[in-house]
C-alpha cells in the first residue's frame, strides 16, 4: 500500500475511510492493496475522487468484467453502457434493506459508485455486514440455515419472471467466512420450508441483520468513490434530504453463490398436498419446474 494512504475505520465491524490515494492512477500493485482493504473492511469511502465516466469504467475494470448498467432499471443516454445512474428526482433511491441483483444466477461481486452531486446534508448509505450477522446467531440457528436455500425474485423493479435460488448462508470464495444471503427487498421464500415458516424465518432474518452494531454509515460529498462487497453486505440509502442526489455505479461481475454444502432437505412443493394454502407455493413450483425442464433439455 502506498506510504501516504490513510485508512480510518468507521464502524466496529465494517468500513473503512481511504485518503492520500488517486483512484484514476492506480497500477496493479495499487489495486491490489485496494482488493485487500476491501476484503478487510467490506465497505471503502475515497473522498475527493471526481473521476470521470471513463476513469470511473476503467477503474471497475481493474477488478473484474464489468456488468452492463442494469437488467431492469437501465436508463438510455449513459456515458458508458456500464454505467448505471440513479437521480432522487426521478425516485431512485434503495430505501430498503438489500443486496444488489440478487435475483440474478451470479450477483455482482463488488460495485464502485461515484457521487456526482449530492446534498449537503442527508441522503447518506447504510451498510450491514452479513458476516458479523451470521457469526452472532446461535448455534443451532447457524446449523439450521447452513442447510436452507432461498428463492429470489426482481418483483421489486416489476419483473415476477427474473429468479434465482441460492444458499441462505453464503461462504465467502476468499475468505471462507459464512455471511448471511437473504434480505428484504428481493427474497420471496425459504425453499425447504412452508409459506408460514418461510415467512416467520425471513421477518427475523431480515430484521436481525438491520441491527446497529452490524453496521456502518457513510455521509457522501461530492466526487466521493464507494466500493462494497456485494457478497457480504446489504444497503440501504436514507430518504431525508431535499435536493439533487445522482450517483453513477459501475457493477463487477460475480460468481456463483456457494452455500456450506449441499441442501439438506427437499423443496417444500416436492412433499406438499394440494390445499387451499397451496397458492403460497405457487411462485415456488413454477420456477423449480422450469429449471428442471430446462437442465432436462440440456
Amino acid at each position: 500500500m502506498g506510504q501516504s494512504w490513510d485508512v480510518k475505520r468507521l464502524a466496529g465491524t465494517l468500513g473503512a475511510e481511504v485518503t492520500g490515494i488517486r483512484l484514476a492512477e492506480i497500477g496493479a500493485e495499487e489495486t491490489d492493496a485496494v482488493k485487500a482493504l476491501l476484503s478487510r473492511h467490506k465497505v471503502l469511502l475515497f473522498p475527493d475522487q471526481h473521476l470521470s465516466p471513463d476513469e470511473h469504467v476503467a477503474l471497475g475494470l481493474k477488478f473484474g468484467e464489468l456488468e452492463g448498467a442494469h437488467p431492469n432499471l437501465a436508463k438510455p443516454g449513459m456515458p458508458s453502457p456500464h454505467i448505471f445512474e440513479l437521480k432522487a428526482t426521478e425516485g431512485g433511491i434503495a430505501d430498503e434493506w438489500h443486496t444488489d441483483l440478487t435475483f440474478t444466477e451470479h450477483p455482482p461481486l463488488m460495485s464502485i459508485l461515484n457521487m456526482v452531486a449530492c446534498p449537503e446534508a442527508g441522503g447518506d448509505t447504510m451498510w450491514t455486514d452479513l458476516i458479523a450477522a451470521y457469526n452472532d446467531l446461535s448455534e443451532p440457528m447457524q446449523e439450521m440455515l447452513d442447510g436452507l436455500t432461498a428463492l429470489h425474485d426482481a418483483r421489486p423493479h416489476g419483473n415476477r419472471d427474473a429468479m434465482a435460488i441460492h444458499p441462505v448462508v453464503r461462504v465467502h470464495p476468499e475468505t471462507g467466512e459464512k455471511a448471511l444471503y437473504v434480505n428484504e427487498h428481493f427474497t420471496r421464500r425459504i425453499v425447504e420450508m412452508n409459506a408460514f415458516e418461510s415467512e416467520a424465518l425471513l421477518a427475523f432474518l431480515t430484521r436481525w441483520v438491520q441491527n446497529p452494531r452490524f453496521t456502518v454509515r457513510l455521509h457522501w460529498t461530492e466526487g466521493a468513490i464507494g466500493m462494497w462487497d456485494n457478497r457480504v453486505t446489504q444497503h440501504f440509502v436514507i430518504n431525508d434530504f431535499v435536493g439533487e442526489r445522482v450517483i453513477q455505479r459501475v457493477t463487477v461481475l460475480g460468481d456463483d453463490p456457494q452455500g456450506a454444502g449441499a441442501p439438506r432437505w427437499r423443496p417444500w412443493t416436492e412433499r406438499a398436498t394440494i390445499s387451499a394454502t397451496s397458492h403460497w407455493d405457487a411462485q415456488l413450483y413454477r420456477f423449480l419446474r422450469d429449471r428442471d425442464s430446462k437442465q432436462a433439455a440440456e
